[in-house]
């Protein structure tokens, strides 16, 4: 047995897959806000920042998957300090957790001032997508291998939010919601 189907397996891989470490389908994305992507007060429209998360977030998935993906919802945003015009936007997404064919990236968003260097923690969200094959149908994901303590909270908090998530979904008690 390799070394790496061995970490997949501790990992809680199948013995279908060795599974892939968070790190291999990391991602991050830097722009700069012009003004068509910015309202009235120069800062970027939550809309545009938005669509880049939807974006850094399928790119990660669809690195772990090695396959198209689809958005199935988007858990949690928040806005937690402005973007203004000049101003770059940072994106940083990894995958979170994996179920059986959907995943969970978190992503986070930084804005940083050219002139300065001063970098503020401004949005972060968890997305959820589901792998398809060629006909367009969910198919199995490739196991998350954890390799630090990080990674492994990171686990974990994926499952507890899919449980309300779940719950949510189909409109019954927490406690009765699948984990998979």
């Amino acid at each position: 047995m390799t070394e790496a189907r061995r970490k997949g397996q501790r990992r809680g891989a199948s013995a279908a897959g060795a599974g892939k470490a968070v790190r291999e389908s990391r991602v991050e994305m830097v722009e700069v806000v012009l003004p068509n992507d910015a309202n009235p007060l120069g800062n970027i429209l939550g809309g545009r920042v938005m669509h880049l998360i939807d974006i850094a977030a399928a790119i990660a998935a669809h690195r772990h998957s090695n396959s198209y993906v689809v958005t199935a919802s988007v858990d949690y945003v928040d806005f937690r300090n402005p973007i203004r015009v000049g101003d770059l936007i940072i994106l940083k997404a990894a995958v979170n957790r994996v179920f059986h064919t959907s995943m969970e990236v978190g992503v986070k968003v930084f804005s940083e001032n050219v002139l300065t260097g001063e970098r503020k923690h401004t949005s972060s969200a968890y997305v959820t997508f589901v792998a398809i094959d060629d006909k367009g149908y969910p198919k199995p994901v490739t196991p998350l291998i954890l390799e630090t303590a990080e990674e492994r909270r990171r686990y974990r908090e994926a499952a507890a939010r899919r449980r309300i998530r779940l719950a949510h979904r189909y409109k019954r008690p927490l406690e009765s919601a699948s984990e998979e």
